[in-house]
């Protein structure tokens, strides 16, 4: 997956992002960031998602969402 279809990727994973970082325990935020990515997603767009984070450095994502792909497995 690459080009618009990363983009795209990106955008969904920073909409997740922005409706569970108003939680007040960010480890809790992180936590169901990283598991409505590995409920709802298939495993080839979390693949995706985790290749965008370790070759491009998360270029586009959000620090809550970034954050929660490096410290939770997707996978």
């Amino acid at each position: 997956m690459r080009g618009n279809t990363v983009d795209t990727l990106v955008t969904m994973a920073n909409q997740i992002g922005d409706f569970f970082e108003p939680m007040k325990d960010r480890s809790k935020s992180l936590e169901e960031i990283a598991g409505h990515l590995r409920r709802a997603w298939e495993p080839r767009m979390r693949i995706a998602l985790m290749e965008h984070v370790e070759h491009h450095r998360g270029a586009g994502l959000k620090d809550i969402v970034l954050e929660a792909v490096r410290t939770h497995k997707l996978i």
